[in-house]
C-alpha cells in the first residue's frame, strides 16, 4: 500500500508504522498506514478521497487490543489532541473519542455527574461507546444519547442508541466509520461521594488484577447466560476466571504469554511475547476449559490483523 498516491493531509501520516509501543500489550507489526488527523475537517478530507479498496482501522488506545505479528493491510486511523475534549453542560457530559474514560469520570464526578463506571476501564470514550464498555453493573449504553461519527465516505454524522444497536461488548458501528465524540446523560450525584466511590473501585482494581503487568484487561466475556447480556434480569452466577481456574489454567504460559497469577481472565505479556504467543495461549485456554466443562469462552479482547507468513 505504500506505493499508493493517498490524499494530502495536515495531520501526520506514516507508512509502515509499527503498531507494538501503540498497544498495551506492546505486540504487534506494522500497519501500512498510521494517519493521525490535525482536525475533524483533516479526518473528513482524507476518508473521502480515499479509494473505496482501502481498507480503514479506527484506534483508539490499544487496551483491548492484539494485532498480530504480520500487521494491518489497512490505514489505521488514531485520534489524538484534537478529539479529547470533555464539555459538562445541561446535566449532559460531551466527550471527544480520545478522551480516556477515567478522565471523563473525574471530570462528570467533579460536576456531580455519575459516570464512576468509567473510572477503572482502561480505555478511551471511542472504544467504550464501540464496544459498549461496562463495569460495576453499568454499561455505556446505559446513559448514552448520541455519538458523532465520521462515516468511511468523509460525512459527519450523529448517531443514536438505536442506530449503534447496543449489546453485550458490541455495537452495529459500520465498518470504516470512526467515532469523534459522545454524550451522555448520567444520573446526578454528590461530587464528594462519588469521587469516594471511584477511590474505592480504584483500590478494589489494584488489589485484584494485575494493574503492573501488560495486559489487555479481561481477555474473555463471562459465559452467556451469566451476565453475558447486560439484561437486568441477567444473573451473575459464573464468571469466566472460575471456568479458567477449573481448567487448571490459572498461571499457564506459553511463549512469553502467560495467563496472570493474580487474575486468571487475565491474559498478560509476561516476557517479551509475540501476539502469536498471546493469542496461542487463548486459545489453549478457550480449548481447556471446554475440554473441562462443555463453556465456550468468548474473547473480548479484540485481535486484528495477519499472522506472520499470510
Amino acid at each position: 500500500m505504500s506505493q499508493l498516491n493517498l490524499p494530502a493531509v495536515r495531520g501526520k501520516l506514516t507508512p509502515d508504522r509499527t503498531l507494538s509501543d501503540l498497544t498495551w500489550l506492546r505486540v504487534g507489526g506494522p500497519a501500512d498506514y498510521l494517519f493521525q488527523p490535525a482536525d475533524v475537517d483533516d479526518l473528513c478530507a482524507f476518508l473521502k478521497a480515499l479509494p473505496d479498496n482501502v481498507a480503514v482501522f479506527p484506534m483508539g488506545v490499544g487496551s483491548n487490543l492484539i494485532v498480530r505479528d504480520g500487521g494491518l493491510r489497512a490505514v489505521v486511523i488514531r485520534l489524538g489532541r484534537g478529539f479529547n475534549g470533555i464539555e459538562i453542560a445541561g446535566g449532559h457530559v460531551t466527550a471527544g473519542a480520545a478522551a480516556l474514560d477515567a478522565h471523563v469520570a473525574r471530570k462528570a464526578a467533579d460536576a456531580g455527574l455519575d459516570l464512576t463506571f468509567l473510572r477503572t476501564i482502561p480505555g478511551a470514550i471511542g472504544g467504550a461507546v464501540r464496544m459498549n464498555a461496562g463495569c460495576y453493573g453499568s454499561y455505556t449504553a446505559d446513559h448514552f444519547v448520541q455519538a458523532e461519527v465520521v462515516t468511511r465516505r468523509g460525512e459527519v454524522v450523529t448517531l443514536t442508541a438505536a442506530d449503534l444497536a447496543f449489546e453485550y461488548r458490541q455495537t452495529k458501528l459500520a465498518e470504516g466509520a470512526v467515532i469523534i465524540s459522545a454524550t451522555f446523560a448520567p444520573p446526578k450525584g454528590e461530587a464528594a461521594a462519588l469521587h469516594a466511590r471511584m477511590e474505592e473501585q480504584l483500590q478494589k482494581r489494584n488489589d485484584t488484577q494485575p494493574t503492573k503487568d501488560r495486559s489487555a484487561g479481561s481477555t474473555f466475556r463471562n459465559p452467556a447466560g451469566f451476565s453475558s447480556t447486560g439484561r437486568a434480569d441477567d444473573v451473575h452466577d459464573l464468571k469466566a476466571w472460575k471456568v479458567i481456574d477449573d481448567a487448571g489454567m490459572r498461571g499457564a504460559r506459553r511463549g512469553g504469554a502467560q495467563m496472570s497469577p493474580k487474575h486468571s481472565n487475565f491474559l498478560i505479556n509476561a516476557d517479551n511475547a509475540t501476539a502469536a504467543d498471546l493469542e496461542g495461549l487463548g486459545e489453549d485456554v478457550r480449548k481447556k476449559v471446554y475440554d473441562s466443562s462443555g463453556i465456550t469462552l468468548e474473547w473480548e479482547i479484540m485481535r486484528v490483523g495477519e499472522f506472520t507468513g499470510d
